[in-house]
């Protein structure tokens, strides 16, 4: 009678046992689903969207806002993501005349480049993601600039909290052709057709 009893007690402790681990088990993968998928705010007081522009005879350089953005991760990796930027925002940071200063962004701003009026932001939106050794990776993404929207790929940091990359864009993609290589014009009136953008984005949970 006593075996019996303590098989019992045995079978039911083993059982208690498995379930216990059972539940344990659910109750960890459930946990490190929520860890491993986050989405992070950009911080846009933090964050940095610098620009280069050139032509046959110098160069201009400046920013433009970022108004919102948000990357998304998985196990510390980054997985996808987009940000806005503010057009309206442009400044130009070389030129210091104030009056020239104000004609060149004006100029930025209407429909010869940019047209901010009808187009007051510019989007990028990643598609796709390739993880490379350490913090490095290869985006490519949709970048939208006056209503077009062409695809672009570049090398890209992430450190698990703030990204950075540096690429050229081909602004004639996206019509902007104003002093685009214009044969029998003066010299510093041909513009490159490419600019260059550095863009920061940290980030906050």
């Amino acid at each position: 009678m006593r075996k019996l009893q303590f098989l019992v007690c045995a079978v039911a402790m083993m059982l208690f046992v498995g379930v216990a681990n059972g539940q344990k088990k659910k109750a960890a993968k459930s946990k490190a689903k929520v860890a491993v998928s986050s989405t992070l705010k950009v911080d846009v007081a933090k964050s940095s969207f610098a620009w280069l522009g050139k032509k046959a005879t110098g160069e201009h350089n400046g920013t433009i806002g970022i108004q919102s953005g948000a990357l998304t991760t998985a196990g510390g990796k980054l997985t996808g993501g987009e940000f806005v930027i503010d057009m309206n925002s442009i400044i130009c940071a070389d030129v210091k005349d104030a009056t020239w200063n104000g004609k060149f962004v004006g100029h930025m701003k209407a429909d010869d480049f940019f047209g901010v009026e009808k187009f007051p932001t510019s989007t990028f939106k990643i598609t796709k993601v390739t993880a490379k050794e350490g913090n490095n990776y290869d985006i490519t993404g949709n970048l939208t600039i006056k209503g077009i929207t062409e695809s672009i790929t570049f090398p890209a940091t992430f450190d698990g909290a703030n990204a950075a990359a540096k690429f050229d864009v081909d602004r004639t993609k996206f019509g902007i052709k104003y002093g685009s290589g214009l044969i029998g014009t003066a010299a510093d009136k041909i513009i490159n057709d490419t600019f260059n953008v550095d863009v920061k984005l940290a980030t906050s949970k």
